[in-house]
């Protein structure tokens, strides 16, 4: 009987970090399916050698640290996740093509419910919020694993030097050169698609935005979506590697190869730090709505400057907890009902 309860309450005590080290181990690897895959094999590898836990550091530090080790075991084969501009020139209108590229190329999204736990300090959920936004993310996968390790432990979760040193088994005077090196390759990409500055929560202005960028795609109002869009806003669309920047190629796009967009339904996510949107397009069929891609947006200085449109509904929004399906009318529901 003891031994069940004791199952039960090592259960509870491993489930407990979950959030926090698939928030770990998404910054790792980029990957919203991998990260989940890394973090049950951790609790898995926790559960079996528990026996051997000796409670000289804390259950949370030696989870990290198996979790660490999971990571770089993935992370042998060298895959780097990107975004679209990661890879290439954007595409001028004209020469648009819509070319997919396999999926572990790819940077992907994550629910903000599935990474980052509740926290107390407002500071530290800001913190949070922004190390998964996906600049961040982009510029975090451009660093060899071990250096990322270091930046994630020592300057998103707060660790000291020597804690880190203690869980990949080095010396802290390689941690603070791995941290350095590792700053200076982050600092090298500030530039390149500086991260949007978002408010948390979003301030009025920003909620504004959003009303009337919901307002202007649901209605496929072009000219409304103009006047939101930065000059030189950049538009993506995994697993297609084709990227537009400025609102002209972007509208033009919406009204051509993405005009079976028009009349689509927008619900509100919460994804990667950043705003969002489930959007559903007209299904002729049935009358109701389909899944078509999950809307990530970034805002800089009250305007959009940058939408990533994810398209493999299949895998995203059951990770969202999205329906597949929307009918016409929530009235009707309760008529059918």
């Amino acid at each position: 009987m003891g031994n069940s309860t004791a199952t039960a309450d090592l259960d509870v005590a491993l489930e407990k970090h979950r959030t926090e080290l698939t928030g770990y181990c998404y910054r790792m690897l980029g990957s919203s399916f991998e990260a989940e895959d890394a973090v049950q094999d951790t609790l898995v590898r926790a559960w079996r050698s528990y026996e051997k836990f000796e409670g000289r550091s804390s259950l949370r530090s030696w989870l990290y640290r198996i979790a660490t080790n999971v990571c770089l075991d993935m992370l042998t084969a060298g895959n780097k996740r990107a975004r679209p501009m990661d890879l290439s020139e954007s595409t001028p209108l004209a020469q648009a093509a819509l070319s997919p590229r396999p999926d572990n190329t790819w940077l992907e999204p994550m629910p903000d419910a599935r990474v980052l736990p509740t926290v107390e300090d407002p500071a530290e959920a800001a913190v949070a919020k922004e190390s998964v936004r996906l600049a961040f993310m982009a510029a975090l996968q451009q660093l060899p694993p071990k250096q990322r390790a270091v930046l994630i432990l020592r300057e998103v979760l707060a660790w000291k030097a020597s804690e880190v040193a203690e869980l990949l088994d080095t010396t802290v005077a390689s941690v603070n050169s791995a941290l350095q090196r590792a700053r200076a390759t982050l600092a090298e990409r500030e530039h390149a698609g500086a991260d949007a500055a978002v408010s948390d929560p979003l301030d009025e202005e920003q909620q504004k935005l959003l009303e009337r960028y919901v307002k202007a795609f649901e209605g496929y109002d072009m000219t409304a979506l103009t006047a939101l869009l930065h000059e030189d806003a950049v538009m993506t669309m995994p697993p297609f590697d084709l990227w537009l920047t400025g609102h002209d190629d972007i509208t033009g796009f919406m009204t051509t190869l993405g005009a079976a967009c028009a009349g689509s339904r927008l619900l509100p996510v919460q994804v990667n730090g950043l705003p969002g949107f489930a959007q559903y397009k007209p299904d002729p069929e049935t009358g109701g709505f389909t899944p078509w891609s999950v809307q990530v947006l970034e805002i800089s200085d009250g305007r959009l400057t940058g939408f990533h449109f994810f398209l493999d509904t299949q895998r995203w929004f059951p990770l969202f907890d999205l329906p597949l399906h929307l009918e016409a009318e929530p009235d009707q529901i309760e008529k059918d009902g």
